[in-house]
């Protein structure tokens, strides 16, 4: 059976905010650790039923990059979705929600920078 490891290092500063974050994989063609300014990590605990969450982003994260971020995930996740469930209903309502949100969000950040 095969084995493959993920290494994510988050360096603080003295108030705990990340500062830096990289990670590696054994299975990466990458030599070096790849940067990141985000992390979102979910782990499902069968168990007790329940989400776990690990989410981290880096002083350097810009909050258009957190909504592309954001954006992103959510699509991606009612594409994951779709793959496990072949529910293309409720796969169809994630993105338009997903593709709603990013919208509005542009809409705000464009008053934003009026005012």
């Amino acid at each position: 059976m095969a084995k493959s490891t993920i290494v994510i290092d988050v360096e603080l500063d003295e108030q705990k905010v990340p500062v830096d974050i990289a990670w590696k994989a054994t299975d990466s063609s990458m030599e070096r650790p790849q940067q990141a300014k985000a992390v979102m990590l979910s782990l499902w605990d069968g168990a007790d039923k329940a989400a776990l969450r690990i989410d981290l982003w880096t002083q350097k994260m810009m909050v258009d990059e957190m909504a592309d971020f954001y954006y992103q995930t959510l699509m991606t996740m009612a594409d994951t979705f779709q793959r496990a469930t072949k529910q293309s209903e409720l796969t169809d309502e994630m993105k338009a929600f997903a593709q709603t949100f990013y919208k509005k969000f542009q809409e705000i950040q464009m008053k934003e920078n009026k005012a």
